[in-house]
C-alpha cells in the first residue's frame, strides 16, 4: 500500500494545466508541420503557416496558445494500492485547476448550464477516474475547448451497419461541423460501450498521440479510411479548402450489447493540448 497526499495531486494537476494551456502536444507540432508542407498552397497553406507561428509565439513567451483556454478534463488512473490522504481527491483536483487558472491568466468559461452564470474559477473540472493495477497514479489533463466540443456527437447505430456505419458517422460529424471546430481537426471516436460509456472512450481516445493507432487492425483500418474520406472533403484549413482537413483519427473501443453499435465522435480543434504525468 502506498499513501499519497491529494496536496500532490493538486500540485500535479496545477503544473499540467499551466504547461497545457500554452504548448501543443509534440505530436499535434509535427502533424501541423507535415500539413504544411504537404498543402497545396493558397489561403489554406498560409492559414498553417499562422497556426504553427501562433503555437512558437505561445510556448516562447508563456501565452495561451488559444484564447479558449478550455474546460479542465482531468483523467486519473489510480493504482489500486494507493491510499489517498488528506482533502477529497475531487476538491484537490478543482483546487489544483483553480490555482493554475488565476496563475496562467487563462479564461474562465465553466458557467451553470441554465443561470449562466460564471463559477469565475474555472471549476469543477471534468473528473475521470479508473482503478489499475499498480501503486502509481497517471494523470492526463486535457484542456477542452468548446467550439470543437459542440460540433461532436453520440450515435446508436444498429450492429447491422458494422464498420462501414462507423466510418459514415465519424465522416458525416465532421463534414457537417464544416469550419466550426477551427480545423484541422483531431477525432477522437468511441465504439461500443454503453449510451455514456462510448463517450468517454471518445475524449479518451483524444489523449493518444496524433498519429498513432490502434493495436487490432479491424480498428487501425476504421481510422484509416475514416481519416483518408475526411481529407477527401476538400474543408482544408479553417475551411479554406485543402489537403488537410484532420490530422488524425483515433479509435478506442469497448465491448457492447448484442443489441447495439454506440459510436460517439468527439472532435478536437488544431489546439491540441493534453499533458501526461506519473504520480
Amino acid at each position: 500500500m502506498r499513501i499519497i497526499d491529494t496536496k500532490v495531486i493538486e500540485d500535479a494537476v496545477y503544473g499540467a494545466a499551466l504547461k497545457a494551456g500554452v504548448n501543443l502536444t509534440q505530436s499535434c507540432r509535427e502533424a501541423l508541420d507535415a500539413a504544411y508542407r504537404t498543402e497545396r498552397g493558397g489561403a489554406a497553406k498560409f492559414a498553417l503557416g499562422k497556426l504553427i507561428e501562433n503555437s512558437n509565439v505561445a510556448r516562447d513567451m508563456g501565452m495561451p496558445v488559444c484564447q479558449d483556454t478550455g474546460m479542465a478534463v482531468v483523467l486519473l488512473e489510480i493504482g489500486n494500492e494507493v491510499f489517498f490522504e488528506g482533502r477529497l481527491l475531487e476538491e484537490a483536483v478543482n483546487n489544483g485547476v483553480r490555482r493554475a487558472y488565476a496563475d496562467g491568466y487563462f479564461r474562465k468559461s465553466v458557467c451553470d448550464p441554465i443561470t449562466r452564470k460564471n463559477t469565475a474559477d474555472n471549476t469543477p473540472a471534468a473528473i475521470h477516474a479508473e482503478i489499475v493495477r499498480g501503486n502509481k497514479v497517471r494523470l492526463t489533463f486535457m484542456p477542452k475547448g468548446f467550439g470543437s466540443e459542440n460540433m461532436s456527437a453520440l450515435y446508436m447505430l444498429k450492429p447491422a451497419q458494422g464498420t462501414e456505419g462507423i466510418i459514415s458517422a465519424i465522416v458525416s460529424t465532421v463534414e457537417r461541423a464544416g469550419s466550426r471546430p477551427c480545423p484541422p481537426v483531431y477525432v477522437g471516436v468511441g465504439i461500443g460501450g454503453t449510451f455514456d460509456g462510448c463517450a468517454f472512450l471518445a475524449k479518451k481516445a483524444l489523449t493518444r498521440d496524433i498519429g498513432t493507432h490502434s493495436d487490432r487492425e479491424d480498428i487501425a483500418n476504421i481510422e484509416r479510411e475514416a481519416l483518408k474520406r475526411i481529407n477527401e472533403l476538400d474543408i482544408g484549413c479553417q475551411g479554406f479548402h485543402g489537403n488537410t482537413t484532420a490530422l488524425g483519427v483515433s479509435c478506442e473501443w469497448a465491448p457492447t450489447h448484442i443489441a447495439g453499435l454506440p459510436v460517439a465522435v468527439n472532435i478536437q480543434c488544431h489546439c491540441v493540448r493534453c499533458v501526461k504525468e506519473e504520480i
